[in-house]
């Protein structure tokens, strides 16, 4: 399905013509359904990683511009300091950032355990790395949404009566 025709199906179903359904408003509506599925859908096209280094004594790295949910962080070889060979991960927990204050408030230092997201652009961990750690991101996509120049995107595609029916969902809270 296209954007053109995801607009004339959503004014279709809704019984109301563009003088009320704008193409502003119909943008809107399809980005708030868009978002609702991935984030209510775990998609393996979405799915995406991203490694950086966790410097010692640096509590923040940036969170991936193009992340819509951090879905979890690893560590990778925080073990090697002690001979091994072997790649290990060890999943770090999500806590608040209230946690995280709490937990980490003399900047006491340590292989990561936890993770939060401190802002929309940083991700902090506790307590504070003691050393160089690869850190491995598993996010969710931010995908470029359907619109007049995007015309198909994978979830109007291979997904198109799910997209239409969050779409009217959306449309018909506004209407309401």
């Amino acid at each position: 399905m296209t954007y053109t025709e995801l607009l004339q199906k959503i004014r279709d179903y809704t019984e109301v013509d563009a003088n009320v359904l704008t193409s502003t408003i119909l943008d809107g509506i399809i980005e708030n359904a868009e978002f609702r599925i991935f984030r209510d859908i775990d998609s393996d096209n979405n799915r995406r990683y991203a490694t950086a280094n966790l410097i010692a004594s640096t509590r923040f790295i940036d969170a991936p511009t193009d992340a819509l949910i951090i879905r979890s962080a690893q560590i990778v070889d925080s073990d090697l300091a002690d001979g091994s060979t072997d790649q290990n991960r060890d999943f770090l927990q999500f806590r608040d950032t209230s946690f995280m204050s709490e937990f980490n408030p003399t900047e006491a230092t340590g292989v990561p355990k936890y993770y939060s997201l401190w802002d929309e652009q940083n991700i902090v961990v506790a307590p504070t790395p003691d050393a160089t750690y690869e850190i491995q991101l598993n996010y969710i996509l931010k995908d470029p949404g359907l619109s007049a120049t995007n015309t198909t995107t994978y979830i109007s595609q291979n997904f198109p009566n799910g997209l239409l029916y969050a779409c009217l969902v959306e449309a018909y809270s506004f209407l309401k």
